[in-house]
């Protein structure tokens, strides 16, 4: 069993109003007993003599603090901390949350250390009791966890070549392509600036239609270097296999202060050699983030003149616990943004995510990291296809980590994406067109280049990278702050998905089940993150609860079973949420076939948020979902007050049943808005055009790009008695001169302006929230 979700606002000294939501699972099948421990001592003890006077190896000092809450009134109030007397295993820890409380939070206690028993087997099926009572007999030790083994799994390793095998260009790839094939021929870059051969085929960066792509499908990072944004200053980790530092596309901008190999536990985090190349995976991550510009080799890093950093943590029998937090927490004051394509295996029957430590260590960093802006942890979706759903991943659907998604060069999803609620936003791989340049350009081992990277693994590369040129033009931003950026600027530009339409939600963000918030926009965020202000601090409110049994039929019936809370949001108390940013719900359920089991959402400004989806291949009929935190960025911005609705069905024909014994909503988000509070559009979003001729105002764009209000030629002013003209701008807020109108780009949504501007494309570029 293990902790799965934290959450954290305000000062981390403080520890105000600090909610950690519970997941609860089983040691998997998989799972083996280390020869790591992670004990306790008492405070003043030595920590290298208990080692080894118990025959251990001392390895450093770790940190994993808990603090027991109690819930009342909708508010969580500290009540003790933990003191417990016996050994302190994982499931023990989570024995005490069950019988005492509902949440976990973390408070300030450093005296947890890592011990190794090297004589003892490093790969055991079963704990073992026999270390367990030796290390509790010592009097100067206070709780004792014996760290598991587990799996964790490169996103998108395949290459394309074998994707394609037998497709209309199997020639090429057998013959032109071999992914150790470096290019003996530069030619011409068709950016004037630079000479790098690979630059004419890096359509994520500028998308001419090349590679049977959609032109003007990129991450407008033109528009970002042409300001002068190129990452200075910014380092980026990618914790992986480890990367190439000797590439002479990557050796100038390798920060070896801040690298590491927690795999082989040395400063070399470079790459093990294998037959099949298995180990490129991070150094083709890299590429795309800090590539060496204008030096006649492979391509050009979308952060350029950014600093990365590799960390090697996936190359070793399992993962631990242990090598996860420390990768995670590892030079937080030095690291800007860590970079992670991998998670839990793409079967679309696991459900797993962090473990203590590493939920300790994300914690740590989103509050202290940076000087206390916090660490930014971008996380790759997953490949899991529409078989799987990344809400069932723990690393891709925390609120404290941003989830990315993946488009191919046409718009089109991806053969492998997920879809999630907890998506943020996408930027760009492949994964269905065959043409065998639309792959993404990027370095390779050993100095060679590649056209073939994919998967989400290369999109969350892709968008550290544009935060890092955001923190450039705006180092004071917040890890928050970034992910507002994301929402406010993403664009659905030619992005399609066959599956989920595009959606608008309370206070008309638009959205897809899928891309989340839209296609990252470089341009877009560095001229917003210029005069960004910081947003205003974040609280938690535990809104509602329901606690009970209901029974959900089998999808023979047609029916679903729907249960509504309302809320007032904690109004009235410290916790109280007016403008969300993260809604969760934290359900239990059993099935006979979990993979059939659907769960929606609805707020109470009407978004739809689908928090489970079908997954076939998951047969489980045991573990089910205990304290499983669902979580939608979808109702961002939304007034979180008044009746929520979840709604569990069987998938339709579906013999299968289920119980759902608990569905908790937590909200998080701020009391204040960001920038404007005044200013109401009559309407931002409608449904059909129809809806605009009953507004009285519209909003439209002036000669300058600026929004403003105007009254409604189509509006009948008779029967309003309203005759005076109305206008109000927003020149006075936000100087914006030399801002290049965007194109704007059809969509499934009408606007208030239809049809002649999508208004919110523009206006969410200079104010956060439509109040």
């Amino acid at each position: 069993m293990t902790i799965w979700q934290r959450c954290i606002g305000g000062a981390w000294l403080k520890c105000i109003v600090v909610v950690l939501f519970i997941w609860l699972q089983s040691v998997q099948c998989d799972d083996v007993f280390t020869n790591s421990f992670v004990v306790q001592i008492r405070e003043g003890s030595d920590p290298h003599s208990i080692a080894k006077r118990n025959g251990y190896e001392y390895k450093g000092q770790q940190e994993l603090r808990v603090t027991l809450f109690f819930e009342n009134a909708g508010r969580e109030v500290r009540i003790r901390k933990t003191n417990v007397s016996y050994v302190l295993s994982a499931s023990g820890l989570m024995d005490v949350a069950l019988n005492h409380c509902r949440y976990f939070v973390l408070n300030s206690e450093d005296n947890y250390h890592h011990f190794v028993r090297r004589d003892l087997e490093n790969h055991r099926e079963r704990r073992s009791l026999e270390h367990h009572q030796q290390l509790e007999s010592d009097s100067e030790i206070n709780k004792v966890i014996q760290l598991t083994g587990f799996t964790r799994h490169k996103r998108g390793f395949k290459d394309l070549k074998e994707l394609f095998r037998d497709g209309p260009y199997d020639d090429f790839w057998k013959n032109k392509l071999d992914r150790q094939q470096k290019p003996t021929e530069p030619e011409k870059a068709s950016w004037s600036d630079f000479n790098d051969p690979l630059l004419s085929k890096q359509w994520y960066l500028k998308n001419t239609g090349q590679a049977d792509g959609q032109a003007g499908l990129d991450l407008n990072v033109e528009a970002a270097w042409a300001k002068g944004y190129t990452g200075k200053g910014v380092t980026i980790a990618i914790m992986d296999d480890g990367i190439d530092y000797l590439h002479p596309d990557l050796a100038e901008n390798y920060n070896e202060q801040a690298s590491y190999d927690f795999s082989s536990d040395d400063a070399l985090p470079y790459p093990r050699y294998t037959d099949d190349w298995f180990n490129s995976h991070g150094t083709r991550c890299a590429g795309e983030v800090s590539a060496v510009a204008n030096n006649g080799i492979c391509g050009v890093g979308i952060a350029y003149n950014s600093k990365v950093a590799g960390i090697r943590m996936l190359d070793q029998p399992f993962m631990t616990d242990l090598i996860e937090a420390s990768s995670m927490r590892h030079k937080p004051q030095l690291i800007d943004i860590y970079s992670a394509s991998w998670g839990p295996q793409d079967n679309g029957r696991t459900v797993d995510g962090p473990r203590d430590l590493t939920l300790n260590a994300i914690a740590e960093g989103v509050n202290k990291g940076r000087g206390g802006k916090g660490s930014i942890y971008v996380w790759a979706s997953g490949d899991g296809g529409p078989t799987d759903d990344c809400n069932c991943d723990g690393y891709a659907s925390s609120m404290w980590t941003i989830s990315i998604n993946s488009a191919i060069n046409d718009g089109r999803t991806a053969l492998y994406d997920e879809s999630c609620s907890s998506t943020l936003a996408s930027t760009f791989s492949n994964g269905r067109n065959r043409h065998p340049e639309a792959g993404v350009a990027t370095t390779d081992l050993y100095g060679n280049c590649t056209l073939a990277h994919s998967g989400t693994s290369a999109a969350a590369p892709e968008a550290a990278a544009v935060f890092a040129l955001a923190l450039e033009a705006n180092p004071d931003l917040t890890w928050r702050d970034v992910q507002h950026l994301i929402v406010l600027t993403s664009k659905q530009n030619k992005l399609y998905d066959e599956n989920y339409k595009w959606q608008c939600n309370g206070v008309g963000l638009e959205f897809n089940h899928l891309f989340g918030f839209g296609v990252l926009d470089a341009g877009a965020m560095v001229t917003l993150a210029e005069k960004w202000t910081t947003v205003p601090e974040r609280f938690h409110c535990n809104g509602a609860s329901f606690n009970g049994v209901r029974e959900i039929p089998n999808g023979l019936t047609g029916e679903s079973t729907v249960i509504k809370l309302t809320t007032d949001a904690c109004k009235g108390q410290d916790g109280y949420v007016r403008y969300l940013e993260h809604a969760q719900a934290i359900v239990s359920l059993n099935s006979t076939k979990r993979g059939d089991v659907t769960i929606y959402l609805t707020s109470p400004m009407g978004t739809r948020s689908i928090l489970l989806s079908t997954r076939v291949e998951d047969y489980d009929s045991e573990d089910g979902f205990r304290h499983w935190p669902f979580m939608t960025t979808h109702t961002w911005g939304e007034d979180p007050q008044g009746e929520w609705t979840l709604e569990v069905a069987m998938t339709p024909g579906s013999e299968n049943t289920a119980t759902l014994t608990e569905w908790t909503l937590v909200l998080h988000g701020t009391q204040e808005a960001p920038y404007i509070e005044d200013l109401k559009p009559a309407s931002s979003c409608v449904k059909n055009k129809e809806e605009v001729y009953e507004t009285k105002n519209i909003t439209t764009l002036d000669e300058n790009g600026l929004p403003v209000v105007v009254p409604n030629e189509d509006f009948d002013k008779s029967d309003s008695g309203e005759e005076e003209e109305f206008q109000s701008t927003l020149e006075d807020l936000f100087d914006d001169e030399g801002d290049e109108d965007e194109d704007m780009y059809s969509s499934d949504i009408s606007y208030v302006n239809y049809p002649s501007m999508n208004y919110l494309e523009k206006l969410r570029r200079y104010m956060p929230w439509l109040d």
